[in-house]
């Protein structure tokens, strides 16, 4: 059992019987896990497994929480991600990586509950569950249903452009955003980043998308703190299948039609909005899709809004939690 732990914020975990799940957040004070953190901290449903400062650099002590907890999530560095999952070897141990360490990983079902009408069970049975980036479950939610209903090929070129909150790059770029006396402090309006075009979220967009062949991802940041708008633009008249608009927005709302986090905003309303506000959807586990289209010019483009500590990191990892635990999906979440 463990020791010095607790969970929740007042009661210590020594050795009561367990009446509820508990959850060890594997890096509680890295953005992300202070995300989920207040996103659990309240609920009477689950006990949170607590690690103070001395024993989060103990490995054996972390070691013993992610082989006691009902479910854990990682949310460090992918070196130390793929560490702790090698020290969660009891049978038991089930994990929720918010890394990149794992997402592309054959052993790990990828934790994007809307993706297909087998991905819940999947995710509810798995023992490993890979949370997706903020960047590529927008860009998946987009692209799969299109590539799998065969509007695009496979071999479709693929550019997408995107522009998140700055809270999306941790600490380090928060700080240069909010710290004055920092050495990289900025008060730049938007930078464009990623110019290698060796992202790390393209290899995850391109295998659960169902791409042939990598796309073309460009992403930027804005000085806001949070929010994320992700757009692809498709070039109608290409496509062999030659789809309209109509036929995009029919696909898309036909797969994600019943779901609770996912929704896409009908034709209707996209025709009469003049722009688009990246922090619209901010503390909510909400992704919007939208397809705004030009009949005549045979043109499209699909845009996401979420935010990005939200459905697209913290928030997502709670709904994963709540599916693998067989708690009402929306349990926590807005």
């Amino acid at each position: 059992m463990i020791g010095r732990l607790f969970r929740g914020a007042p009661d210590f975990f020594m050795g009561k019987a367990k009446m509820t799940a508990t959850v060890f957040i594997d890096g509680e004070v890295g953005t992300t896990g202070l995300q989920i953190h207040a996103r659990l901290i309240g609920r009477d449903d689950i006990e949170l497994i607590h690690l103070n400062d001395a024993d989060r650099k103990d490995p054996a002590r972390r070691r013993e929480a992610l082989n006691e907890a009902d479910v854990s999530i990682l949310c460090l560095p992918d070196d130390a991600a793929r560490e702790a999952a090698a020290m969660a070897d009891s049978p038991k141990a089930r994990l929720i990586d918010a890394s990149t360490a794992h997402r592309v990983a054959d052993d790990w079902v990828f934790g994007f509950a809307e993706f297909s009408a087998e991905q819940r069970d999947q995710i509810a049975n798995a023992k490993r569950v890979s949370n997706p980036g903020c960047y590529a479950v927008t860009s998946i939610a987009m692209l799969h249903p299109l590539i799998s209903s065969g509007t695009l090929s496979a071999d479709t070129p693929v550019t997408i452009n995107a522009i998140s909150g700055y809270s999306g790059g941790g600490k380090a770029m928060i700080g240069s955003y909010e710290d004055s006396s920092s050495a990289s402090f900025t008060t730049a309006p938007f930078n464009v980043y990623g110019l290698g075009l060796e992202h790390k979220h393209v290899p995850e967009i391109q295998k659960y998308s169902g791409l042939s062949h990598r796309p073309i991802f460009v992403p930027s940041v804005g000085n806001y703190r949070q929010g994320m708008i992700v757009q692809i633009p498709l070039q109608l008249w290409s496509l062999s299948s030659k789809p309209s608009p109509q036929d995009v927005h029919r696909i898309l709302a036909e797969h994600y039609a019943g779901c609770r986090f996912v929704s896409v905003v009908s034709l209707e309303e996209t025709a009469k909005m003049s722009g688009l506000k990246p922090e619209g959807l901010n503390d909510t586990n909400q992704l919007r899709l939208y397809v705004f289209g030009n009949e005549n010019r045979e043109q499209a483009v699909i845009m996401g809004l979420l935010d990005n500590l939200g459905k697209g990191a913290s928030g997502m990892a709670v709904q994963n939690m709540n599916i693998m635990l067989g708690l009402p999906e929306d349990t926590g979440l807005v």
